[in-house]
């Protein structure tokens, strides 16, 4: 077993809009994410097209209670720090801040719910690892300025960034911008608050929003380097190396393209639009507006880190016959991997492919990295005396452990790995409960029925030993 350094970040990931539920307690505003239902309709939602923002009576909207992280925080980090946790990545809900996100003044009971959050995390010397955007834009910006297709949202950004980072300078050290800034791309309402109007020219509309995101982005590690010049900040990708089906140069050159689609980072962090990017631009007919100072606002403000994702490798073919079957992995699209075994969400499990993926980043960008989102969704039954075994959950992750450990043998520079989602949380994809991957089991179904009473599985004296030992011990 590869060695991991001392001082490596062990610990779990989740995200305000999948946790929190009280969605409209504390002053808190409407986000986009309290629009999605579970069932057929969030797709669509998802997706931008969506025909009304009011929550209708006959749906089931996850977020507004989740799992009720909101009142329970302290029961979960007490959990999590008896497992030994270094470090969580959480997020902020804007709407908790600036309930409209365009208004003058912060909302002090939100600011004041994320000092008790971190004071307790601190408590327990749990390393705060904050996400400014984690897939929740105030509503009233979709419905006043159309989200992030509009550059006023740069400004309401800068602010509502410069408001924490000013607030939490003393608590939090490790921060991202945007959670998976290339979802926009797939999922444009839940990436990036857009909705779209027949015959909009969706494809300009998503690169548009995308330069927005990325300056605000640049703005906000500026803020961060001036507030706080101890702290590190990062971006974050929904990462996955796309594998050619076959050796056919046409397969070669399609897995490429697919792995380029994450140009974003490039922006955040060499600065520019790569050469590839622009080309895309021209092919495509997009025009990217830009204000003057632009470019040199991205040269100037890049990240520290690379923060990404992976859940499973992706393969690409040009062959009609082989792009029938297709399978998915966080809401990308495939085709099927004969040599890989997938998860009852179709995922691809390739333990192996997060050491090329980790690789791949690192000699792309040379920037550190960090793990911070890596499980397994799965059906969790309890036995009858309410025990989880979760031998399936825990071979997946000892795997990938294991690889990220030869990608850091690899020279790869890897500052930490938390988990996604150490307890049970809501889907963002499906909205659904029954797609467990904690190590604390939550008493709660897909209707929103249960007691939220936590339970653990076998996986959290399994990982708590991964903690204790450094890895060492899988």
């Amino acid at each position: 077993m590869a060695k991991f350094p001392k001082g490596f970040l062990w610990g779990g990931a989740l995200a305000a809009n999948q946790t929190e539920g009280a969605y409209l307690e504390g002053g808190k505003g409407l986000t986009t994410v309290d629009l999605m239902p579970t069932g057929e309709n969030r797709w669509k939602i998802a997706t931008g097209h969506i025909d009304s923002f009011a929550p209708k009576k006959n749906e089931f909207y996850p977020s507004h209670e989740a799992i009720d992280f909101y009142h329970r925080y302290k029961e979960d980090i007490a959990l999590f720090a008896e497992m030994g946790f270094k470090a969580l990545r959480v997020s902020i809900s804007w709407a908790r801040i600036f309930p409209n996100g365009d208004d003058e003044m912060p909302n002090e009971a939100g600011l004041q719910f994320y000092d008790d959050l971190f004071d307790e995390m601190r408590k327990y010397d749990i390393e705060p690892v904050v996400t400014i955007a984690h897939f929740d834009v105030p509503v009233h910006l979709v419905e006043a300025y159309g989200s992030w297709r509009n550059r006023q949202l740069v400004d309401f950004f800068e602010r509502y960034a410069k408001t924490i980072l000013t607030r939490y300078q003393d608590k939090v050290k490790y921060w991202m911008t945007f959670n998976e800034i290339n979802m926009l791309l797939h999922l444009p309402f839940v990436g990036a608050g857009l909705v779209f109007k027949e015959g909009e020219n969706e494809i300009q509309i998503k690169y548009q929003a995308a330069h927005h995101q990325l300056v605000a982005s640049a703005l906000a590690v500026k803020a961060c380097h001036e507030i706080i010049p101890d702290a590190k900040i990062g971006c974050m990708l929904a990462a996955g190396e796309t594998y050619p089906y076959t050796s056919n140069p046409d397969d070669v050159a399609k897995a490429m393209e697919k792995d380029r689609e994450s140009f974003f980072i490039d922006v955040q962090a060499r600065g520019e639009y790569p050469g590839y990017a622009k080309r895309f631009f021209r092919d495509n007919h997009l025009t990217i507006e830009m204000e003057a100072g632009d470019e040199e606002l991205l040269k100037n403000h890049t990240v520290d880190y690379i923060g990404f994702s992976y859940y499973s490798s992706r393969t690409a073919s040009t062959d009609p016959e082989v792009l029938k079957n297709q399978t998915s992995g966080n809401v990308f699209g495939s085709v099927a991997n004969p040599y890989l075994q997938t998860s009852e969400w179709g995922w691809a499990i390739d333990p192996k492919g997060f050491r090329i993926t980790a690789n791949q980043l690192w000699d792309r960008y040379q920037k550190p990295l960090f793990v911070v989102e890596n499980g397994l969704g799965a059906i969790d039954e309890p036995n009858a005396d309410g025990t989880i075994e979760d031998d399936y959950r825990i071979d997946y992750l000892r795997k990938h452990i294991d690889q990220m450990g030869e990608a850091i043998e690899d020279g790869v520079d890897i500052i930490g790995y938390t988990s996604w989602g150490p307890i049970d949380i809501i889907s963002a994809s499906t909205g659904e409960m029954k797609k467990r991957y904690g190590y604390i089991y939550v008493d709660r179904d897909n209707e929103g029925n249960g007691t939220l009473k936590r339970t653990k599985k076998k996986s959290f004296d399994w990982y708590k030993n991964v903690i204790a030992s450094n890895g060492e011990i899988l």
